[in-house]
């Protein structure tokens, strides 16, 4: 009597039978899994080198202390008051700089605070002694009243990261300028 009974609880449950006549592919397919999460960063014994040649940071262990050969900013400003802006209105303003350093001046990333406030930067190494610019826009769209925003730049300087700001008064489509 036992045996009917057992047979008719896997018939009444047909995913009990499914799953234990998987189990061995289920456990192989874990296995794997496993394997190709741990084995993904492996190097196989070589350690990969990132070249130092471009970046050099006299605040490294190992780094001279010739911090006159590294590149330098010089802005002709670091702040910009777009004053009112009509809610909508995209503006922009390029923020004009100078490599005042001893080597070529790379700039890494241009973050800025806010997703309404996009950056675009020059991608070359700009040489010492020639200048670059930095071009920000701000899209007032679904603001208003006074706004601040960042912008992080990060390049090969001492320091490495510099501050830049703008900020604009949003006012209404139907307010006067």
């Amino acid at each position: 009597m036992y045996e009917f009974e057992q047979n008719y609880y896997y018939l009444c449950n047909p995913n009990k039978i499914r799953f234990m006549k998987f189990r061995g592919l289920y456990l192989i397919l874990l296995v794997i899994t496993g394997l190709y999460f741990t084995s993904c960063n492996s190097t196989g014994g070589k350690e990969e080198k990132i070249s130092t040649d471009l970046v050099k940071n006299p605040n490294t262990a190992g780094g001279d202390k010739n911090a006159g050969a590294l590149p330098a900013f010089k802005f002709e400003e670091i702040d910009h008051d777009f004053g009112k802006v009509i809610q909508g209105e995209s503006v922009s303003y390029e923020f004009k700089f100078s490599n005042t350093g001893k080597s070529d001046l790379i700039i890494v990333d241009v973050s800025t605070s806010c997703g309404c406030t996009v950056p675009s930067f020059p991608r070359t190494p700009i040489r010492p002694g020639e200048t670059g610019a930095i071009k920000v826009s701000f899209n007032s769209a679904g603001k208003f009243g006074f706004q601040a925003k960042n912008i992080l730049v990060v390049a090969n300087t001492q320091p490495n990261t510099t501050l830049l700001r703008i900020k604009a008064q949003v006012t209404g489509p139907n307010s006067e300028k």
